[in-house]
């Protein structure tokens, strides 16, 4: 029996009996623990259990970094829209009607980082055509600074942008967004009549209830269909003269290269701004909106992060199995004088190797899955001969991915650890295994 069982040794043989040094995770361990994987036929069950277990890593890494990256890509698109719209740093008190005013928004012009600083007015109004009649608010800009709203100048016509504040006071052309032109039913040329409820001022008080017919001047998206239906972009002079705000700003507008890093600028604005000055930024206005979007993302990444933590719990099955398999091989090193610790990492390396192997082709399908998201989507929109993604609805031509190299690097890293987890348990249990014991039925 004990020749039948040492003839059937693993080989190579360890060192420590053919005197050549060794150390943790020798190669002779590595090579052994990858051997036990290639599977015989009469072990059928345990390559099974490895390869299901292989496969489930895989599409756990590859779905939890493809919907990380789908969420930031929307993430960094919606918070894109609306910057755009809203702007990043907003100034307001003293300085709104301080004499050198214009002066000061030069400055603020000139500080490295601003991109665009822009005075306007927001404004209550009704809109009336032809019967209907909705609520949004008029805000009245300086035709030059429509370029810092990307979105809104890129749809816009190159009429559109040219009429815009041309005339006496302004002129009589305002903006619309497409959702309020297309419940109304108006087009580019067509009346829009304003209701102020407040109105100028005269010899006589104030006049409540002005009312003026305008000419859509242009229409536009700024991907934020919300925006499209509140707002009425009209020119700053005549926005004042209609509210009876001559000469007044509601707020500065300012714009920076970096938004993420806004707060590095509310200080030198502040001080151009000058005492008694607010100075606030979007994530103040935008709290409630961006706190949202954090929490989802946490959220998202602990679920899914539990996905890839059960498809490596199956690691342990397979690992159980092989050490079931291989009880004579463990007992035959152990006399021939391979330590516990050495018996350990063979079966942990086992497990492991199927973690790695499983993160590493899943994180090959989901990046290539994120980069061809588009020409994925329009070849099954096509295949399916079904619209996936509307763009009418969501202002996009297809789903947006943004793959974080942080986040690839924590799933990868997540995976791998516990697919390490997962495979010390058994590798313990064989490491305890009593080599007389394992041997006597044998």
């Amino acid at each position: 029996m004990t020749e039948q069982a040492t003839g059937s040794a693993p080989s190579p043989a360890p060192a420590a009996v053919s005197g050549k040094p060794s150390g943790p995770f020798s190669s002779w361990e590595i090579g052994l623990a990858l051997r036990y994987l290639r599977a015989k036929r009469k072990e059928g069950g345990v390559a099974l259990i490895a390869i299901i277990s292989f496969v489930g890593i895989m599409l756990a890494v590859a779905v939890l970094i493809s919907v990380m990256s789908i969420m930031a890509g929307f993430r960094g698109t919606l918070m894109d829209r609306i910057l755009s719209f809203n702007g990043h740093m907003y100034v307001q008190g003293p300085v709104l009607w301080a004499a050198d005013r214009d002066a000061t928004v030069k400055r603020m012009s000139d500080l490295p980082g601003v991109t665009s600083v822009s005075p306007y007015t927001e404004n209550a109004a009704m809109f009336r055509v032809a019967g209907m009649a909705t609520g949004g608010i008029v805000r009245g800009v300086r035709p030059q600074d429509l370029a810092a709203s990307k979105y809104i100048y890129e749809s816009l016509t190159e009429e559109a942008k040219a009429s815009f504040g041309k005339g006496e006071w302004g002129g009589d052309k305002v903006l619309i967004g497409k959702t309020l032109a297309n419940e109304m039913g108006l087009g580019i040329g067509d009346p829009i009549s304003l209701y102020s409820p407040t109105g100028a001022d005269s010899a006589f008080g104030n006049l409540g209830g002005l009312e003026k017919t305008y000419i859509v001047g242009g229409i536009y998206t700024s991907g934020a269909s919300d925006y499209d239906r509140a707002y009425v972009f009209m020119p700053l002079e005549q926005a004042q003269l209609f509210f009876g705000k001559d000469g007044v700003w509601d707020v500065i507008e300012l714009k920076v290269d970096e938004p993420d890093k806004v707060e590095q600028m509310v200080g030198p604005v502040a001080q151009i701004a000058g005492p008694g000055a607010v100075v606030t930024d979007w994530r103040n206005r935008q709290a409630a909106i961006w706190g949202a979007l954090k929490v989802e993302r946490v959220a998202m990444s602990i679920i899914l992060g539990m996905v890839v933590a059960i498809a490596a719990m199956n690691i342990i099955s397979g690992i159980v199995m092989l050490v079931k398999n291989k009880t004579r091989d463990i007992a035959i090193l152990r006399t021939i004088g391979a330590s516990q610790s050495a018996i350990l990492r063979i079966f942990f390396v086992s497990g492991a190797a199927i973690g790695i192997g499983g993160t590493i082709a899943g994180l090959t399908l989901g990046l290539l899955f994120c980069l061809n998201i588009g020409s994925i989507q329009h070849f099954l929109e096509a295949l399916l001969g079904v619209q996936l993604f509307n763009a009418d609805v969501y202002m996009l031509d297809s789903i947006p991915a943004d793959v974080d190299p942080l986040d690839v690097m924590w799933v990868a890293l997540f995976s791998f650890f516990m697919s390490c987890l997962a495979s010390l348990p058994p590798s313990w249990n064989a490491s305890r295994i009593d080599p007389v014991e394992a041997l006597r039925f044998e």
